[in-house]
């Protein structure tokens, strides 16, 4: 039987690709994303060069992937929804993000992805369609209403002003505050960005994330 993946392409032990992504992951990590070559990257894993197009498609891909193996705030997100009262949401997401932004291996990954980025507008809007599909769609579904997304945007766009400020650029106070300022500072910014301000948006269900259970 022929388990081939793909006409002409060696598909690999199967823990090549498992291989490959851990030699990627700590590349990048050691030198951001114009210091992982492909070429290196195979050798290292002791497998062909094409292997790396068949299993990623492109050095945007691996990069992609191999970040997500110690980083992935969707999973942040979908504990948040998932645990305790939609009143509390807000100070979830703050709590878990923060956690994953300060543990030594997600955070390395989580800020070189950004610095990627950077350099790359390709691999920069593999991250806004991810941001987009993994936490602003998720996060809209939850709330209802005519400007659910909306809202699910600005949400959104308030944590990424937090994270760049503290671990990007670093600026005070927001550098040097504990878990809990940060939480009872911008948690009512999030619960604001969560309410609905449209006349006409329908009722929210009772577990609605803005906290509003009442339709009010």
């Amino acid at each position: 039987m022929n388990y081939s993946r793909a006409r002409g392409r060696r598909a690999g032990k199967p823990d090549t690709r498992a291989k490959i992504l851990e030699v990627a992951q700590r590349r990048f990590l050691a030198g951001g994303y114009q210091g992982v070559k492909l070429r290196s990257v195979a050798a290292e894993a002791g497998v062909d060069l094409a292997l790396i197009s068949y299993y990623f498609g492109s050095k945007r891909g691996l990069v992609g992937e191999a970040l997500a193996l110690s980083a992935n705030p969707a999973d942040v997100l979908d504990r948040a929804v998932a645990k305790g009262d939609p009143t509390t949401f807000p100070q979830r997401v703050l709590a878990g993000l923060l956690a994953l932004w300060e543990d030594p291996a997600s955070g390395a990954s989580l800020r070189a992805l950004v610095a990627g980025a950077a350099h790359d507008p390709a691999l920069a809007n593999r991250v806004k369609e991810m941001v987009e599909r993994e936490l602003i769609d998720k996060i809209a579904a939850q709330l209802g209403g005519t400007d659910a997304r909306k809202r699910a945007s600005m949400f959104c766009s308030q944590i990424a002003g937090l994270i760049v400020t503290r671990y990007i650029l670093c600026l005070e106070p927001a550098c040097s505050m504990t878990h809990d300022e940060i939480i009872r500072q911008y948690a009512p910014l999030l619960h604001l960005a969560l309410r609905s301000t449209t006349a006409n948006a329908r009722r929210p269900a009772p577990n609605t994330l803005s906290g509003n259970t009442t339709g009010r």
